[in-house]
């Protein structure tokens, strides 16, 4: 979904726009060439003057571009900084400060609430991290620096239209150094793909609105075929000798196919004999490591983002957030309390 690396760098707070040393003349001639395209792709003169005021690439975004992924942390240690006791907690409190509008966001795109407030702790650790670069400086300085230059082209272009449109202040276009936004990390084309006025005020707002950012989160989930009422996998034991040739999202098998060649729940048991639910094995960090069968909706999170350590952890926040819906469904017939044996 939102343009990352799994490596996370530190995106948060405002930096400078500065030029970049011996490049400054290249990028106006780069910028007038692209205003001219913008042009004559609806994008007004008075909308390309105020995006661009004042605009010169940032140092630091193409830094953090060319920067060399690092050793990444293990899965473990990732899912110990992810899964904290405080952000479990302020899950649970913010599911239920926020209950009617999830419950009706959860009835109209069919997508757990839970899952909706997992994705927005784990993007932005619910909307209080959601980045302090500029998006139309950033995304200006990748599409001209020349990596991934047309991808970055379009999503310049998007972002333009949503200013255009009057979706955000200019001066509140923030967001990461690749150029994902708001409270759920939308990069432009998904924002343009699957943003919702919620509220009704004319305003796609994913920054400051939590409406609307929950229901494009859930219409972005329900537009992956979200599985409504089935939750994301378990985790499990594999077999000794386990042929590691049916690891990965490319082999899918009923459940009652994987516990006939050996795979049990982590804790022993046996899985559910379910014949119609399907699932692919996950091993984060190698055959030796933890397992898990992933069902559709952890395929379906991991269109979001691609990491399987983000997605497994969003899938397990969700599940800990979720023992909070009990009391919370008790007073509606809608949605009903989730179960985690599922």
């Amino acid at each position: 979904m939102s343009y990352k690396k799994y490596i996370i760098v530190g995106m948060f707070g405002l930096f400078l726009i500065l030029p970049v040393a011996g490049h400054a003349a290249t990028f106006e001639v780069w910028l007038a060439n692209f205003k001219q395209d913008a042009r004559s792709r609806g994008i007004s003169g008075a909308t390309l003057s105020s995006a661009f005021n004042g605009v010169q690439p940032i140092q630091r975004v193409i830094e953090l571009d060319r920067k060399q992924p690092e050793k990444k942390i293990g899965f473990d240690q990732y899912q110990k900084n992810a899964l904290t006791p405080a952000r479990v907690a302020e899950g649970r409190r913010l599911m239920q400060e926020n209950w009617i509008v999830l419950r009706k966001i959860e009835e109209q795109y069919g997508v757990q609430a839970q899952y909706v407030v997992a994705l927005w702790g784990m993007e932005t650790s619910y909307g209080k991290n959601t980045g302090g670069f500029d998006i139309i400086a950033s995304l200006a300085t990748l599409a001209w620096e020349g990596r991934r230059g047309e991808y970055f082209k379009n999503e310049l272009l998007k972002a333009l239209k949503i200013l255009q449109e009057g979706h955000v202040k200019r001066s509140e276009f923030k967001g990461s150094w690749a150029g994902a936004m708001g409270q759920v990390q939308f990069m432009p084309s998904s924002w343009q793909r699957f943003a919702v006025d919620y509220n009704g005020d004319g305003h796609k707002d994913i920054w400051t609105t939590r409406e609307d950012a929950f229901a494009s989160a859930a219409n972005y989930l329900s537009g992956s075929n979200w599985v409504y009422g089935q939750r994301w996998g378990r985790q499990i034991q594999l077999p000794a000798h386990f042929n590691q040739a049916l690891i990965g999202k490319k082999i899918t098998k009923p459940l009652s196919e994987w516990s006939r060649l050996g795979i049990r729940n982590a804790d022993g048991s046996a899985l559910p004999g379910d014949a119609n639910v399907s699932a692919f094995v996950v091993v984060p960090q190698g055959a030796n490591g933890k397992a898990y069968l992933g069902y559709a909706n952890l395929a379906n999170i991991m269109k979001w983002n691609n990491s399987s350590y983000f997605a497994l952890s969003v899938g397990q926040l969700a599940d800990q957030i979720a023992s909070g819906r009990v009391a919370q469904s008790a007073a509606t017939t809608k949605p009903p309390a989730y179960h985690l044996n599922e």
